[in-house]
């Protein structure tokens, strides 16, 4: 049995939106290459075809990954999430301790996790570090740069 996975709202509305267009888009795109290829003659020396047909097996990899992923996701409801500690779909602001900077961080799924958006995955070090706490603990994380001392400063939705 696979692992539940807990998602947003958006971040399962964004899954299903990526599986419609893996389906409806570029599963008939594959189609159509590898009909083109399969007109151009044997098939046996025909690098096109081949090309295509790894293509589409990676495609339905990855629609199956998918599936399964959206099948096995939970929607958190933001208004039953507890702030008193820091749990997934929290937004926790944590002060690095060795250079004195402040960061924001939200707990997401592994799926949802975008660093540029400050969204990481409970699965990382840092989010297996901080789940849990609460407002004034300090952590110290092992991540691969090395440790790092983090100061709970606030925790919100």
């Amino acid at each position: 049995m696979s692992e539940k996975v807990y998602v947003t709202k958006e971040g399962f509305e964004k899954m299903q939106e990526e599986l419609k267009f893996l389906k409806s888009v570029e599963r008939p795109r594959l189609s159509n290459a590898i009909a083109e290829a399969r007109e151009k003659g044997d098939l046996s020396e025909n690098a096109e075809y081949d090309a295509a047909k790894e293509e589409q097996g990676l495609l339905e990899a990855q629609i199956a990954k998918l599936e399964n992923t959206i099948g096995n996701s939970r929607i958190l409801d933001e208004s039953q999430i507890d702030t008193s500690k820091v749990t997934a779909l929290c937004k926790v602001k944590v002060k690095n301790l060795k250079i004195n900077k402040e960061v924001t961080y939200q707990l997401v799924s592994e799926k949802e996790a975008n660093i540029k958006e400050g969204k990481i995955s409970v699965l990382s070090p840092i989010g297996k570090g901080l789940l849990g706490k609460v407002i004034g603990d300090v952590v110290e994380i092992a991540v691969p740069a090395g440790t790092v001392k983090f100061e709970v400063m606030n925790i919100s939705i």
